[in-house]
């Protein structure tokens, strides 16, 4: 058995929205799932890509995906990754997959020298949780998230 994690191509951007749809599925947010293939495949794989994706295979075939995206911490005057999205398929769990990509987004920020890598968990999943305490991520306890979107966004933009 072998894992291979590479770079998500062009032709790929319904592949994204299966995996994104699953994990929805599995937060139980389904509903909340308003992006397109077309979406996925112009922010990925336009001209000018905002978000990124790494896609891992188990013996050649789909398994799971690290969506992230660069931030900035102006404390340490350095870019830094949020991960956005880490989902492995249920049939594919257990083999190191997810360790394997975390690995692999770990790597691009130490040979870019970024600041950090990020992420939230929903605080019920707690198999979530106790991977990733398991590779030395900590929680952020002191600081709640927090998002404008939809009408309150629109009602923000208007002052």
């Amino acid at each position: 058995m072998s894992l291979v994690i590479r770079d998500a191509r062009p032709n790929e951007a319904g592949l994204i929205f299966d995996f994104v749809c699953e994990l929805a599925e599995y937060e139980k947010l389904r509903h909340e799932v308003e992006a397109t293939i077309a979406d996925i495949a112009r922010d990925m794989f336009g001209p000018n890509p905002r978000v990124f994706c790494d896609i891992a295979e188990w013996d050649g075939a789909p398994a799971g995906l690290a969506l992230w995206f660069y931030n900035y911490s102006t404390f340490r005057g350095r870019h830094g990754i949020y991960l956005e999205d880490l989902y492995v398929r249920p049939a594919f769990r257990g083999q190191g997959i997810a360790r394997g990509l975390m690995r692999h987004v770990a790597r691009r920020c130490v040979d870019e020298q970024l600041g950090r890598f990020e992420w939230s968990v929903l605080n019920w999943n707690e198999p979530a949780i106790r991977f990733y305490r398991s590779i030395g991520a900590v929680p952020m306890d002191e600081w709640t998230v927090q998002r404008v979107s939809g009408e309150a966004l629109r009602k923000l933009a208007e002052g």
